[in-house]
């Protein structure tokens, strides 16, 4: 598996990213037809450059299909219900943390007073 703290490059290679997980490039150009979260952006020449989001999203495709032996489909639906329950917990950081702004605002005038 790939640590993501070890990406410090801004963009990836298409080779870059297969050999990363001992794939085919060919099988990461199925995979983005196949999984619409996986959309690499391409330079002027049309090479695909991945970024660390785009290495994550590969890495947790390869768990479904090579490590957990999930059916294609199986894994679109499971990567789908993965990324709805994340989009989900960040609304729910996002309106802790306006929470925790307001009290800290709160707490900061109640102490000039």
């Amino acid at each position: 598996m790939v640590d993501p703290d070890s990406l410090t490059k801004r963009y990836y290679t298409i080779g870059d990213v297969a050999s990363m997980f001992d794939i085919k490039e060919s099988t990461l150009r199925y995979w983005e037809s196949e999984f619409r979260q996986l959309r690499p952006g391409k330079n002027r020449r049309g090479d695909r450059r991945y970024t660390k989001d785009d290495i994550l999203v590969v890495q947790k495709i390869y768990n479904l299909l090579k490590v957990r032996a999930f059916t294609l489909k199986g894994a679109k639906d499971e990567l789908k219900r993965e990324l709805q329950e994340h989009r989900q917990n960040m609304k729910i950081i996002n309106k802790l943390n306006k929470i925790k702004r307001g009290l800290e605002s709160l707490k900061k005038k109640l102490s000039q007073e």
